[in-house]
């Protein structure tokens, strides 16, 4: 069955201390409706992207490393879901349940 990422965007600066009690609320009983579906494969919150490690190939074999995020775009990825279901279609009715529950854009990507 196909694989497909939904991720969760953030503005750059978002500050998690405004997710009150109800979104909490929302975000645990979506994840028990993934499990109950038997769709969620991984779940994961992530860090600010100042905590980001960069990683980039240079030339002669050498990788220079870098404190920040490897992309300067005003949103980040503030947390996802891997999920095993049977059509794109359905990986967005998911997607859309995420997007009002963290009360975020969220963006469906199916895996290769």
């Amino acid at each position: 069955m196909p694989r497909y990422l939904v991720s969760i965007h953030r503005p750059d600066g978002y500050d998690p201390d405004v997710e009150d009690d109800a979104m909490a609320l929302a975000i645990d009983t979506l994840n028990a409706q993934m499990v109950a579906a038997g769709v969620r494969v991984f779940v994961g919150g992530l860090q600010s992207p100042g905590k980001a490690v960069s990683l980039r190939p240079q030339s002669g074999g050498a990788v220079l490393a870098s404190e920040g995020p490897y992309l300067r775009s005003g949103e980040h990825v503030g947390g996802f879901w891997v999920l095993e279901v049977a059509s794109i279609d359905e990986a967005q009715t998911w997607g859309r349940k995420a997007a009002i529950a963290c009360r975020a854009p969220v963006e469906v990507r199916p895996f290769h």
